[in-house]
């Protein structure tokens, strides 16, 4: 049984059906049968994508075979074995794939969700919420724009960077940007946590007149007043603020004893994806308490692990599969322009090329890293989703074709 039919359980289901066939029942559960490009978001408030555009249905994802129950999960019983569904029915279990990703929660800031919110107060973290912004652009002649990350962990955590650079070049294109000013608020101490890219990012933000408030840890958003507040009382002021909620679990797993964190993420082994909270429970994805970022070529990348160690887990063989943190990320900069970005838990982002000495420019602003985030969404609904293999792109992280000299700071 998969909970969650996005990223991680759509193609984790797909990756299982091929592996064992007509051996293994596999059944996806989700709340509603729509799934959200989530990349695509980022491009609504510019006009660069349409929301219905970015929207299919979750079980036409899925491949002849895999099951799918359109149901809220109420908790899971991990010593029955079963899921409860909120009408009161139970499903049972062999085996059960957590990919129920990251949840918004706007509500647990003070004054985030109150007045301004979808005014002066947006997000484009949620389709709805990519829209209304879009309109709110539209109208904004001039001001201060903040963009603000409450605090870690989020999905995409370079997203609301590339939005202040797309900020900078949507402006731009409007001959607005001399009366924007743009400032970039994050709770780390850096715009991005590793120090070979965050150089290559501050300077990036530097140089597009984008300031960057650091560690400030945002406590209260005073949409009438319009300025955050830190905790420590220091205030940001703004004329029209791009918030990202702090991220938590999906709501069932409070309810599940023994399953999750206090966040609602579940603990699990780094390298075998097992969950820590019984041995026949593993976990994908954004819903994973691990260190590996939440993204979705994480996602990817952890799903031929996940799935071998399945297998392993059936027929009673030592979890062999390992996962060593992969991650692959396109920034866009503006001006049709992007960074690429390939790490993993032990080597931080360096320049170089992607995926070996010939490829795309590592850390380096380029046309052809914007081509390859736009090539990105057909890449998704025709190959990651399905199950199906990258060519020349494997699970770990490649090491061909980089430069770690330049992690030596001079």
């Amino acid at each position: 049984m998969v909970l969650g039919g996005g990223a991680g359980g759509t193609l984790s289901a797909n990756r299982l059906h091929r592996q064992l066939g007509a051996e293994a029942d596999i059944v996806v559960v989700d709340a509603d049968d729509r799934h959200v490009y989530q990349p695509g978001l980022l491009f609504v408030p510019f006009g660069m994508a349409r929301p219905a555009d970015l929207v299919r249905s979750r079980s036409a994802q899925l491949r002849p075979g895999v099951g799918f129950r359109q149901a809220v999960v109420q908790q899971v019983d991990l010593e029955a074995n079963e899921v409860g569904l909120a009408d009161g029915t139970s499903l049972a279990y062999d085996v059960l794939v957590v990919a129920s990703g990251a949840v918004l929660l706007p509500e647990e800031t003070e004054g985030l969700t109150g007045p301004g919110w979808g005014d002066t107060v947006h997000t484009f973290y949620s389709l709805e919420g990519a829209a209304l912004l879009s309109s709110a652009l539209a109208r904004f002649e001039g001001g201060r724009v903040v963009v603000a990350m409450i605090d870690m962990p989020i999905k995409c955590p370079v997203a609301p960077l590339e939005f202040a650079l797309l900020a900078d070049s949507y402006f731009s294109r409007r001959h607005i940007r001399d009366k924007v000013s743009l400032t970039y608020v994050t709770s780390l101490d850096g715009a991005f946590t590793k120090p070979v890219c965050n150089r290559q990012l501050s300077g990036l933000l530097a140089d597009k007149g984008i300031d960057v408030v650091t560690e400030f840890n945002t406590g209260t958003v005073d949409g009438e007043g319009r300025r955050l507040i830190s905790y420590d009382d220091r205030e940001v002021p703004f004329d029209l603020a791009v918030v990202v909620p702090l991220h938590g679990g999906a709501a069932y797993v409070g309810r599940s004893p023994g399953l999750g964190d206090e966040l609602g993420f579940i603990p699990a082994d780094e390298a075998t994806l097992q969950a820590k909270a019984a041995p026949n429970v593993f976990v994908i994805g954004d819903a994973a308490g691990i260190a590996a970022t939440k993204a979705g070529s994480v996602a990817h990348f952890e799903g031929e692990t996940l799935v071998a160690n399945v297998g392993h887990y059936l027929r009673g063989e030592p979890l062999a599969a390992r996962f060593d943190g992969h991650t692959n990320c396109f920034i866009e900069s503006g001006h049709r322009r992007a960074l690429l970005i390939d790490y993993n838990n032990e080597t931080e982002p360096l320049p170089g090329h992607f995926p070996g000495p010939i490829g795309l420019p590592l850390l380096k602003e380029s046309r052809l890293n914007h081509l390859g985030k736009l090539a990105f969404e057909h890449l998704y609904w025709r190959v990651l989703l399905p199950g199906r293999d990258v060519p020349g792109v494997g699970a770990a992280m490649p090491r061909a074709g980089k430069r770690p000299e330049a992690a030596i700071t001079t």
